[in-house]
């Protein structure tokens, strides 16, 4: 391989894909490298992890014969990032090394056959569709923070993804609070497809999307799905599990109501969650005629409270949520308003927008004592 390239062209991929290059190098070494690939003057930088694949793609502005090679990836994004601005590197290869001069520096990596690099396998595709990644990244911002950090079941550990009669539905549970959102969507046919999408896969890919109309289109079968950009291309595992019926854990909404805005009562969440217990991070959520009071304590006996005016006239509620769990509902929110709907103080809290743009519901359930 020679390769002449800007350093600005090469680190935008390379960081594109940095986030699944693994550093295992005792149990599968190649999984530490990234595969070079040149076509058509295109520059293919690819990673893996095993679970997810990650593809950035770039223009060569100098032609470059068509070649294969790997490339520690750490090592090489270090090198770049510390290049000066707008520096101009070649890479060529030989013996088993690549070797990268730029101004006066030098480097030689060692590679490994491009032939080892595990890719994911050719598979048929159950069903295609097209959303903005404006939209996508919508859908995931608002409800991937609930996907829990490792759960025994394993169906909870990722991104349900529900397409059905032209909408997209997402859900994510971790047993204690649950997001849900949607949209439509223009797919051709009224069939249907569930698959459950790891929270590493969702992350990586809510990292790559911007706040564009561009498209990406996304295919799914039994066993990937696959989510391709104009200079990227995500491959995940899905995960082999049967999700619960969502429709059966959804509580109803409950006939007591409040209306409150967003930052005020984020911020009043974060002044009472100073003294609250580090462990169980609750607040006391006391709902009465015109107040909504939020106390909190600990094992020292530290208490704080505070008071927000409500427009509430109805039967006094006393619970407990976790702080943590409420201020990432708020934070995933858009709308200067929310609304809180309670039955008792013995249900799950739904929380939603007002006046919001999208279908967005959150639930949140009390901590038991």
């Amino acid at each position: 391989m020679k390769l002449t390239i800007k350093r600005e062209t090469l680190l935008k991929p390379l960081q594109m894909v940095s986030g699944v290059v693994s550093e295992r190098r005792q149990t599968m070494p190649i999984l530490s490298h990234l595969l070079f690939s040149i076509q058509s003057n295109k520059l293919f930088i690819t990673g893996t992890d095993i679970e997810v694949e990650l593809l950035g793609i770039t223009d060569l502005e100098e032609s470059a014969p068509n070649a294969e090679i790997t490339i520690p990836g750490r090592k090489l994004i270090d090198i770049c990032r510390a290049l000066p601005e707008n520096s101009i590197l070649n890479l060529s290869e030989s013996n088993n090394k690549v070797t990268i001069v730029s101004g006066r520096s030098r480097f030689s990596l060692a590679t490994l056959p491009a032939r080892n690099f595990p890719r994911t396998p050719e598979q048929d595709t159950v069903m295609t569709f097209n959303i903005t990644q404006k939209a996508l990244r919508n859908l995931i911002e608002k409800t991937a923070f609930a996907i829990p950090q490792q759960d025994v079941r394993q169906y909870l550990n990722g991104l349900l993804i529900e397409v059905k009669d032209g909408v997209i539905q997402v859900l994510a549970t971790d047993g204690h609070r649950l997001a849900l959102n949607s949209i439509e969507t223009a797919i051709v046919d009224n069939s249907f497809a569930q698959v459950i999408v790891p929270r590493k896969g969702i992350f990586e890919l809510q990292r790559l999307l911007t706040d564009s109309e561009e498209e990406v289109a996304i295919s799914l079968n039994s066993n990937f799905i696959r989510v391709q950009g104009g200079d990227f291309v995500l491959i995940s595992k899905l995960i082999n599990g049967k999700f619960p019926n969502y429709n059966k854990i959804l509580p109803k909404r409950g006939d007591k109501r409040i209306e409150l805005n967003r930052n005020e009562l984020k911020q009043s969440l974060i002044r009472v969650g100073i003294l609250s217990n580090e462990i169980f991070r609750s607040t006391k959520f006391q709902l009465r005629d015109g107040i909504l009071q939020l106390a909190s304590n600990n094992p020292e006996q530290e208490e704080a409270s505070e008071e927000i005016s409500v427009d509430y006239h109805g039967d006094n509620i006393e619970t407990i949520f976790n702080i943590t769990y409420l201020l990432d509902i708020i934070n995933a929110v858009n709308t200067d308003k929310i609304s809180i709907s309670l039955k008792d103080g013995e249900s799950g809290a739904i929380i939603e927008e007002v006046n919001g743009s999208s279908n967005c519901v959150h639930v949140i359930m009390p901590i038991r004592q």
